[in-house]
C-alpha cells in the first residue's frame, strides 16, 4: 500500500499578495482586540474591588454594631483561608484595609472612572498616602492617564505631585495658538523635583545636567509622560557659528522639539534671549515637515514669578520659566502620619500578605 501523504498545511501568504484594504482591517481588529483586553482586565478588576468593598462593609457594620476587636479579623482570616484553600488576598492586614476601603469610598464611587480602572494595591496607595477623598479622585485619574505603577503613584504623592503639575510661568496661552497650548501647559511642573541628585549645593549647571543625563530614567519620570531624550550639549550650528543646547528633547504628543535650558542660578531676563536662540535655530536646521514650533524650557534655582511673567511678554515663541529643587515639604498633616504605617510598612506587610496566603 502506498505511504500516507504527509499532511498539508496552509502557509501564511505575504503580505504583498493581499488586497489593499488589508492593513485597513488589521488595524480594525487589533483595535477590538486590545480594546477588549482592557475591557476584560478592567471588568475583572471592578468585580475585585466590589467584593473587597462588600467584605470590608460586612466587618465595618457588624463591628459597629457588636463592638468586637481586631481578634475577630484574625479568626475570620484563619477560617477564610480553611474555607477558600486556594484563595489569596484575605490576610488581617488586608481584611483591615478592605474594612477602612468600605469605610472611605460609596459603592457606586468605586465602579466609576477612575478608580474602577486602578488595581487593589494603587487603592491602598490612595488611601495610605491621602485623606482628602478629592485628591484621591484627583491622583486616581492622574495614574490612569499616565499608566503609572503603584509605586510611581506613591512617589508622585510623595512629592506633591498635584501642587507642582502645569504650574511653570509660560506664555503658552499666547505663543501656542492651537488645543496644544493647554497640554503644553499641563506638562510643566513648578518646581521640578530633582531629588535623586542628593545634595547639589556648589554645583554648577554643567553638573546638575551630567547628573540629570546619568539618572535620565528618573529624569524623564520628573519630566512626564510624552518627553524623549535627544541628547547633552546637543550641537547647533548657524552661518558658521556653533552652539549647544543644554538638554534637547522631543514631545511625542505635541509633536515638537523642547529645548531646556538648566542654570544654577535665580532667573534673569537674559537668559531667555540665549534660550530663544536655541529654538530658532533648532526650528531652522531639525525640525522636519509636521514638526510644531519648537518649546523652550528655562529651569532656575529659583525666580521672581511676576519678573518671569513680565519678562515672557516680549516673546512670540512658546517659552515656559520654572524652578528646579531636590527637595519639597511634604503637605501630608502630622497627625494623619502618625495615625498610618510608612510606605515601607506597607510594601512590607503587603508582601507579607501575599506569602501568607
Amino acid at each position: 500500500m502506498p505511504d500516507n501523504p504527509a499532511p498539508r498545511f496552509g502557509t501564511t501568504p505575504a503580505r504583498s499578495t493581499l488586497p489593499d484594504w488589508y492593513p485597513d482591517l488589521l488595524d480594525r481588529v487589533s483595535t477590538h482586540v486590545s480594546t477588549g483586553h482592557r475591557r476584560a482586565v478592567t471588568a475583572a478588576n471592578t468585580e475585585v474591588l466590589k467584593s473587597y468593598w462588600a467584605i470590608g462593609r460586612e466587618i465595618l457594620d457588624r463591628q459597629n454594631l457588636e463592638g468586637w476587636g481586631a481578634r475577630v479579623i484574625d479568626r475570620l482570616s484563619t477560617d477564610l483561608k480553611s474555607r477558600f484553600p486556594g484563595a489569596k488576598g484575605y490576610s488581617p492586614r488586608n481584611l483591615k484595609y478592605m474594612r477602612s476601603f468600605a469605610a472611605t469610598w460609596s459603592s457606586q464611587a468605586i465602579v466609576q472612572a477612575p478608580l474602577a480602572q486602578l488595581p487593589w494595591y494603587h487603592q491602598l496607595a490612595l488611601l495610605q498616602k491621602l485623606d482628602d477623598n478629592a485628591l484621591r479622585i484627583w491622583y486616581a485619574g492622574a495614574a490612569v492617564e499616565h499608566g503609572w505603577s503603584r509605586d510611581v503613584l506613591a512617589l508622585q504623592i510623595e512629592s506633591g505631585f498635584h501642587q507642582r503639575s502645569g504650574k511653570a510661568v509660560t506664555n503658552f496661552a499666547t505663543a501656542i495658538e492651537d488645543e496644544r497650548s493647554d497640554l503644553a501647559q499641563q506638562a510643566t511642573r513648578d518646581p521640578y523635583l530633582f531629588d535623586f541628585l542628593g545634595s547639589t549645593e556648589g554645583w554648577r549647571e554643567r553638573e546638575v545636567e551630567e547628573k540629570l543625563v546619568e539618572h535620565v530614567g528618573k529624569f524623564l519620570l520628573e519630566l512626564g509622560q510624552g518627553f524623549a531624550f535627544l541628547g547633552q550639549q546637543v550641537r547647533l550650528e548657524l552661518a558658521g557659528d556653533e552652539f549647544f543646547c543644554d538638554l534637547l528633547f522631543y514631545h511625542l504628543q505635541l509633536r515638537c522639539y523642547v529645548v531646556i535650558e538648566l542654570k544654577a542660578v535665580p532667573f534673569n531676563a537674559a537668559f531667555l534671549g540665549q534660550l530663544g536662540l536655541y529654538m530658532a535655530v533648532v526650528d531652522d536646521v531639525l525640525a522636519k515637515d509636521g514638526d510644531k514650533p519648537t518649546i523652550g524650557l528655562l529651569l532656575c534655582r529659583n525666580k521672581n514669578e511676576v519678573v518671569a511673567e513680565y519678562a515672557l511678554r516680549g516673546y512670540k515663541a512658546p517659552i515656559g520659566v520654572a524652578e528646579w529643587t531636590t527637595a519639597v515639604n511634604n503637605s501630608l498633616p502630622p497627625e494623619f502620619e502618625s495615625v498610618l504605617p510608612s510606605v515601607e510598612v506597607l510594601e512590607a506587610e503587603l508582601a507579607a500578605g501575599v506569602d501568607e496566603d
